[in-house]
């Protein structure tokens, strides 16, 4: 509530306003009791490239909840013709963060097309990414829980480079075989590529922001502006941290023990 009376006091924005309504109309709508305990609304925070989508995309299958990434919706417009994209690309291209206005532009459309769709429930990825979106989405919505993934950077730039998606089909795939030494002070790491399939591997390229330079850069702004996000929902009791100790098959079946559930629901497996 006092994020909420920070808002009603502070003067409106229009992308405040904007996402105000656009995720009230969507939680008025949905909330069945059927759904109950399923009809999550979590937040997924972590650096570029730490695994937020395919962790979050694996627990929106696990609790039939949407997973909505704002890097998805970027990458979305940037293929579009829209008057946007064009200004998207320079930002994206030079490592920088969207703006708040045009990132809530973008999040309160996929909300609206998601009440039309009859979607309940969320988990969001790349959302908030300032202290001042995490003041706005809890002015409107009770987030429940906010997962923190962290990795250590050495592996999170490998990650980063070794990203290849499919032209054709859009899959992700990672051609990077991560084995960091232990040591003293941290134990090793070791995380396996995750090759594509014989139909996709000669059809992968690589993202245009994955160059060196522009992932260092990313993680720098990433730790100067959203670290502050941490500590907001820190102090709210809603934070998780949760380190990841390897690839998929190490990281997702203790991940699931953290969050008390259990992947046999679905029929899907960790190792996947």
């Amino acid at each position: 509530m006092a994020a909420l009376s920070r808002l009603l006091r502070s003067p409106p924005t229009p992308y405040s306003s904007i996402l105000t309504t656009a995720v009230r109309r969507f939680t008025a709508v949905h909330n069945p009791p059927s759904l109950k305990g399923r009809n999550v609304h979590w937040v997924f925070l972590g650096c570029p490239g730490v695994g937020k989508g395919t962790y979050a995309t694996r627990l929106s299958k696990l609790l039939s909840v949407p997973h909505i990434a704002t890097g998805d919706l970027v990458r979305l417009e940037l293929s579009s013709s829209s008057p946007l994209s064009s200004q998207l690309a320079e930002i994206v291209n030079q490592g920088k963060l969207v703006s708040d206005e045009i990132i809530v532009h973008l999040l309160s459309k996929r909300l609206e097309a998601g009440e039309a769709m009859g979607e309940s429930g969320f988990i969001l990825d790349g959302f908030p990414r300032t202290v001042r979106q995490a003041e706005i989405l809890e002015g409107v919505i009770d987030i429940d829980l906010v997962i923190n993934l962290k990795l250590r950077e050495e592996a999170l730039i490998a990650k980063c480079l070794g990203r290849r998606i499919c032209s054709e089909c859009g899959g992700n795939y990672n051609v990077a075989c991560i084995d960091i030494k232990g040591d003293n002070k941290s134990p090793g790491l070791y995380m396996a590529p995750l090759p594509p399939p014989p139909e996709c591997a000669s059809k992968l390229i690589t993202r245009a922001d994955d160059k060196e330079e522009v992932v260092k850069e990313r993680l720098r702004i990433y730790n100067e502006m959203s670290l502050p996000v941490e500590e907001f929902y820190r102090k709210r009791g809603k934070l998780l941290q949760f380190d990841l100790p390897g690839g998929i098959p190490e990281s997702w079946p203790k991940l699931l023990q953290a969050l008390n559930l259990d992947d046999r629901e679905d029929g899907q497996s960790a190792a996947a």
